[in-house]
């Protein structure tokens, strides 16, 4: 009798704690108000968000708004973007100015804690924080610069790597800290300070934007894991499982070979049932995510293409920022990209 009222008990418990886990309240005003508010760095972020003349923003992390939007509406444009920087980021995520952070940021364990109360859903990005330097220096590696003046933002896991790293290394610096990235680029350009320090792609971002980019070189060490995810707040399980399903569907086509050019053709024609649930062909996998339409996936890569063809068209090397896939691969191709089963 005894056990019998406690697993009732226990299984009222769980049917509560899962009914508010699954509550959805972040997802209804996202409904309610017919937008995505997406936090973006910028607006001199390029590669990854820049908006052009008429304010439409385009790049890599704006795309995978783009691509959630459509998981959430089945519409591309139902995104508000807001630029936020490496300090504002985190409050405007906390306070409802926006609804996802799409800003390379890392998920570490104090972020994830209950302390900060955010959710990081899915790596869409994997990097390293590394130096950049101009080529006159003749500097090759980074334990040559002890005594170097860095430029660095504050409040950031950047500051506290650098820092952890000179430490380990017995080695001496004087930062210079300055919040907003395009004052500290230009910190930077003018010799305000010897090296700039952040996460290699954003390092190779800013170098496009430097008076002379090919003047400057980033050193080949990584100092850092930074695996960086979309955020969104704890709470709402059904808006991380639409952020996080969204960024494993990209990656998913790519490992199956869908492409923007083929998805329709093989929509009509597959017979992997991996394939025919990840276009909406067969299962209800789209129901089951609560997205709009049940070929959501389907709709995302006829319009964005998968995750490949997002990372080459805006960061690959045919563009100004050159960067080779390598650990950003889906993991078939030696990569760490891998997303779990959809089933």
């Amino acid at each position: 009798m005894k056990w019998s009222m406690l697993a009732a008990a226990a299984a009222a418990f769980m049917s509560l704690g899962a009914s508010e886990a699954l509550a959805g309240r972040d997802l209804d005003q996202i409904k309610q108000r017919n937008t995505l508010r997406c936090g973006v760095q910028g607006p001199s972020n390029p590669g990854f968000g820049v908006p052009d003349s008429q304010g439409r923003w385009s790049g890599f992390n704006v795309e995978i708004c783009r691509a959630i939007a459509i998981t959430i509406f089945g519409d591309p444009n139902r995104v508000e973007f807001v630029p936020v920087t490496t300090q504002s980021r985190f409050p405007a995520l906390s306070s409802g100015e926006v609804d996802v952070l799409s800003n390379n940021s890392t998920w570490t364990l104090t972020r994830d804690s209950n302390v900060n109360r955010f959710n990081f859903p899915a790596v869409v990005f994997y990097d390293g924080q590394a130096m950049m330097v101009a080529r006159r220096l003749n500097v090759t590696q980074a334990r040559q610069l002890n005594g170097a003046t860095v430029c660095v933002q504050p409040g950031t896991t950047t500051e506290l790597n650098l820092a952890d790293w000179f430490r380990q290394n017995n080695l001496r610096f004087t930062p210079v800290v300055i919040a907003d990235l395009d004052e500290l680029r230009r910190a930077y350009d003018s010799g305000r300070c010897d090296v700039m320090t952040n996460d290699f792609a954003v390092l190779a971002s800013q170098r496009t934007l430097l008076t002379r980019p090919a003047d400057h070189v980033i050193l080949p060490e990584r100092i850092s894991k930074e695996p960086l995810s979309p955020v969104v707040r704890q709470g709402d399980e059904e808006l991380t499982n639409i952020v996080a399903w969204t960024v494993f569907g990209l990656i998913d086509a790519e490992e199956f070979g869908i492409t923007a050019a083929n998805v329709e053709q093989t929509a009509g024609s597959a017979t992997d049932p991996r394939v025919r649930r990840l276009l909406g062909v067969e299962g209800n996998m789209g129901e089951s995510l609560g997205a709009a339409r049940a070929d959501y996936m389907r709709q995302i890569i006829r319009t964005f293409g998968n995750y490949g063809e997002i990372f080459e068209r805006h960061l690959g090397t045919q563009t100004p920022l050159g960067l080779e896939r390598g650990q950003n691969n889906i993991w078939l191709r030696g990569g760490l990209l891998y997303a779990p089963p959809a089933r």
